[in-house]
């Protein structure tokens, strides 16, 4: 799967969210806020998720391999590293 574009739609620096995000694959499937946060050690994607009524969290789109949830990192993190310097 190609990603095709990457929009950092929102950045901020109060906590750990850095910037919300739209992946777009093949021109023809967009995933909209993918969260970039910073951890501990380094910069980290969430995907989109849902309040489950447990209180507990639910992801509503991810990737299935970590092949593909590296290659998505990579491409967003290079994105915001250029709009945010």
């Amino acid at each position: 799967m190609t990603i095709t574009d990457v929009k950092i739609r929102r950045t901020m620096n109060d906590g750990r969210l850095r910037a919300i995000v739209s992946v777009t694959f093949e021109n023809e499937l967009v995933i909209h806020d993918i969260k970039v946060i910073a951890g501990q050690d380094r910069m980290f994607l969430a995907m989109p998720a849902r309040k489950l009524t447990n209180g507990t969290f639910a992801d509503i789109a991810h990737p299935t391999s970590a092949d593909l949830r590296e290659k998505i990192e990579a491409a967003v993190l290079a994105q915001y590293e250029q709009q945010t310097t």
